[in-house]
């Protein structure tokens, strides 16, 4: 496996950079990492001139399995570097229809983790998700291209700060070791719905029976009614706040 870890930041040593050195280090032999440091190319967007640095990066990209995407987050977004790097790329993310729409094909069913640091405390940071858009902005590019998320790393109070804490070393080194073991790269995110559903099922008829037990009222029609009801109700409120805390929800701290 390969792993390539993109900094879209403009100091290579930053304190963003060292998350993202840590995590790369931490991925066990025999995978094989690679740090590619965006500013050192000259980006731009396909325009029908040849561009030979953005094939480069396309060609890493292709060769590798896993992508770590690390950039700071700047006046609550992503870093320009990062964006930039996201809006030329645009056009090779993958197929286009005839309504502009994005169809993954090269990248598609590769994996990705997202560091960004950034000046804002703990506690605003959660309260307030100062680093939400950063993480959005990726997430958005990444599906685009047919990724499959793993994790998300962010470091707060980064304002002065030239070392990561051991807390913040154990974390990043933790999930270096981790990501390699992403070899599977199938997305069963429509599966664990489905068999959601089933369970929700399950269980609301053998909650109902035991009210039925409980109630000699529910019979019938009524007895069915109430549980498919129950299911659908249950489930749209459930599914809701997994989609929530999976997919909006981002990490904080």
């Amino acid at each position: 496996m390969r792993v390539l870890g993109i900094l879209g930041a403009h100091k290579r040593d930053g304190i963003t950079a060292k998350m993202l050195e840590t995590v790369l280090a931490a991925v066990p032999a025999p995978h094989e990492t690679e740090l590619l440091f965006l500013e050192d190319y000259e980006i731009k967007p396909d325009t029908g001139a040849p561009n030979p640095q953005l094939d480069q990066i396309e060609a890493k990209l292709v060769a590798s399995d896993v992508w770590i995407l690390a950039a700071p987050t700047y006046i609550g977004a992503l870093s320009g570097v990062m964006k930039n790097f996201f809006d030329c790329l645009r056009q090779r993310m993958g197929r286009f229809d005839h309504t502009g729409a994005i169809h993954p094909t090269k990248f598609k069913d590769k994996h990705y983790l997202s560091i960004t640091s950034c000046y804002t405390s703990t506690v605003e940071n959660v309260l307030t998700g100062a680093t939400d858009d950063t993480f959005k902005t990726i997430d958005k590019a990444m599906s685009l291209a047919g990724l499959i998320k793993v994790h998300e790393l962010v470091l707060t109070n980064s304002f002065g700060q030239t070392q990561l804490s051991q807390a913040k070393k154990d974390e990043c080194a933790r999930w270096g070791k981790k990501i390699a073991n992403k070899q599977k790269r199938d997305d069963n995110t429509v599966k664990r719905y489905i068999e959601l559903f089933f369970m929700v099922a399950i269980m609301a008829i053998v909650t109902m029976g035991i009210q039925r037990l409980i109630n000699p009222t529910l019979v019938g029609g009524r007895f069915w009614l109430s549980v498919g009801s129950f299911v659908v109700i249950f489930y749209v409120l459930l599914a809701f706040i997994l989609h929530f805390m999976t997919a909006m929800k981002h990490r904080r701290k």
